[in-house]
């Protein structure tokens, strides 16, 4: 049977930060019969006035699906707005901004929140890139009731996965956003049912900050494991970069090898390809960008610039 719910959406499905998105969520939702009266978002900027802004990919199915998108600066002023779409529930995935409990009690079944983490781990807006820098074993998806402070609501449901360690930053979002659209679709039906309900988070709590984009320089008085980690966490943005006898490069890939303990910052050839000592151990750059060109092997930026 056809779901008879009306849903609102709030969020663009980027579960982290420079990642792209295929929208599982909304997709998943319009699939399965629910009624989206609205995609709701803030007003996509960026903070260089010299970069063309990127469309978000849930504006495409807003448009693919005859959805309205609303755009907001605050949600506060737009109560009356949100309230005439008469909507039993709220779905939000990325929506980046708090949202005030006015809008929360809107809802007969409130917002549910689809976080790319085992809350109460990894409160805040980059579970994601956080998970990776920490080298963690396991990261998931919580969904949870929202409530006016941050990441701290009841859970509905929650799931589990095993990280290999050589994840990077769109691969991890892409599976945990597929993940959390079939874990929505599973518990919607026992939410609206009222035979679900959520329980408090339980365990540790702790908090990651926004990312800065200085964090993308590669500090090679730092061990090259947490250089490593850096690589395939900030892919995308905020990008890690190092100089290579004074030229700037990204660098997209790279791996940790043991290596005789010299003073950081040493430039080396392991393979053919270049390696860097650090603080702990070398970090072999597998691939990279120079300025103003494109991804290539360490190998191949070293064939039109020797050492």
């Amino acid at each position: 049977m056809t779901p008879s719910k009306t849903i609102l959406f709030f969020g663009n499905e980027r579960l982290a930060t420079g990642v792209t998105t295929d929208t599982p969520i909304i997709k998943a939702l319009v699939s399965n019969g629910y009624k989206v009266a609205a995609i709701v978002n803030p007003p996509l900027r960026s903070n260089n006035p010299s970069r063309k802004v990127r469309k978000s990919e849930i504006a495409e199915q807003a448009t693919k699906f005859s959805i309205p998108l609303l755009e907001f600066e605050q949600l506060s002023s737009a109560l009356p707005q949100l309230k005439s779409l008469n909507a039993q529930a709220g779905i939000l995935a990325a929506y980046g901004k708090i949202v005030p409990q006015a809008v929360i009690d809107l809802f007969e079944f409130g917002i549910i929140n689809v976080h790319p983490s085992l809350l109460p781990l990894h409160r805040g807006p980059i579970p994601i890139e956080s998970v990776m820098l920490a080298g963690e074993s396991q990261t998931g998806v919580s969904l949870m009731q929202l409530v006016s402070a941050m990441d701290a609501g009841p859970i509905y449901d929650q799931v589990s996965i095993k990280l290999t360690g050589k994840e990077e930053k769109q691969q991890l979002a892409d599976h945990l956003g597929k993940l959390g659209a079939e874990r929505l679709i599973t518990v919607l039906p026992q939410i609206f049912a009222g035979t679900l309900k959520p329980l408090a988070q339980s365990g540790s709590v702790s908090y990651d900050k926004r990312l800065e984009a200085a964090l993308g320089h590669l500090d090679l008085n730092m061990p090259a494991i947490a250089l490593e980690r850096a690589i395939r966490a900030f892919k995308g943005w905020p990008r890690s970069r190092i100089n290579i006898n004074s030229q700037p490069v990204i660098v997209t890939a790279a791996h940790v090898i043991s290596g005789e303990q010299e003073a950081p910052g040493q430039i080396k050839l392991v393979a053919g390809s270049l390696a860097f000592t650090t603080a702990q151990d070398w970090l072999v750059i597998d691939r990279l960008i120079p300025a103003g060109g494109k991804e290539m092997s360490s190998k191949a930026y070293l064939q039109g610039r020797p050492l």
